[in-house]
Order: structure tokens, then sequence, then C-alpha cells
């Protein structure tokens, strides 16, 4: 059994009977989270799983201009915590057919009411950089998970990715080496830093 079947096998076992069971999948920027979550979306029953991504709560370019954070988009003071923790409480609460935001990367933007968590998905899994963050307010999402996995990957694998991913979007290697130094890395090292312990910690290769 590959690892992510196992860990697949894991979460519906911890589940029970329960009617929702939420999951929360941290790790820093470039550590595969997305791809896990999918992953294990594919594995688990069908129909009874949705992915919730952080990064649906990120502020658009525009806010963050006004604000002066433009340059330190993806740090925490960059999503909308608020709303971010208010949808997790309608999740928790088990409210029917939730509209939940999702950020393509490709336009750099949050799409609003882009998926939507139904009344009878069990299986949450939540995706983000900082959903084990030991800071205010981020620790208060702590009573709103029931699992928690941590995906480890060496610093360096990290911005090997990174720069994958930010040529991948068009930027020079100029461009994307100079991101990563001034944004991802100081968000990767805060991450890193600043967790909570999660229930599991996992590696992924690439």
């Amino acid at each position: 059994m590959s690892e992510i079947a196992h860990l697949a096998a894991t979460i519906f076992k911890r589940a029970g009977k329960a009617s929702r069971f939420i999951v929360a999948i941290a790790g820093p920027p470039g550590a595969g989270k997305s791809t896990l979550s999918a992953r294990l979306r594919e594995l688990l029953p069908e129909g009874t799983s949705e992915v919730v991504p952080m990064d649906g709560f990120h502020y658009d370019d525009a806010v963050l201009e006004r604000r002066g954070l433009r340059a330190r988009k993806g740090a925490p003071e960059t999503f909308d915590f608020a709303g971010f923790e208010a949808l997790l409480k309608r999740i928790r609460a088990g409210e029917p057919d939730i509209a939940i935001p999702v950020f393509d990367r490709s336009l750099e933007l949050s799409r609003a009411a882009a998926s939507i968590v139904a009344a009878e998905t069990k299986f949450i899994l939540v995706e983000g950089n900082y959903l084990l963050l030991d800071e205010e307010p981020w620790s208060r999402l702590a009573p709103l998970f029931d699992f928690s996995i941590f995906v480890d990957v060496p610093r360096d694998e990290l911005e090997r990715r990174l720069l994958e991913r930010w040529h991948g979007h068009g930027r020079s290697d100029e461009d994307a080496r100079s991101w990563i130094a001034s944004n991802d890395m100081p968000n990767i090292d805060r991450v890193i830093a600043r967790r909570r312990a999660a229930d599991l910690v996992i590696g992924l290769s690439a």
C-alpha cells in the first residue's frame, strides 16, 4: 500500500461513524499539500470528500496594494482569516451546500463560490500553509479540526519546486529567485518555526 493510500485508510478509520470529519493538511509553500489533498479525495469513497483550500481567502492584489502588503502576498496577514474561520465553523456545524472560494493561480485571484461542500460530504480536506500556525488568530483554528497532517519537505527541495512553479507561471529566473528569497522563504521559515504539533507528519517526494 502506498503512503497516500495508507493515509486515506487512516483518515477513513479515524472518522468512524462521524457524519463529518475535518482534516487539516498543513505545510510550507511548495510542500505538495494540494497534490496530496487531490489524491486523498480520489482514494476516499466516491462522493464523500471535498477539498477546502485556504488559498481561496487570499486578499485581492488591489487590497494588498492599498495595505502596503503586495510584496508579502502569501504571508499570514495577507489572508482573510475571519472569513476562513467563519467558513470552517459553518462546515463544522454541518450546514448544507456551503459555497467555497478557490484561488486561481493562473489569474492570481480567488473565484468566489467556485466549489460546494454538500450536506452529505463526510470528509473535509482543508489544505493551507498556516492551519497549524501557533500565532493569534490562527491558533483559534485548532478545535475546528478532527485530525491534522503536516507535510514536511526539506528546505532546498521546497526552493527547487517553487522555482519550477514560478517559471511555469511565466516569471524569469531572476524574478522567480528574487520573489522566493524575499517572500516564499520567509513564509516557509515561519510555517516551520511556528507550527503546532500535528497528529501525523509525512514527507512527500516530487
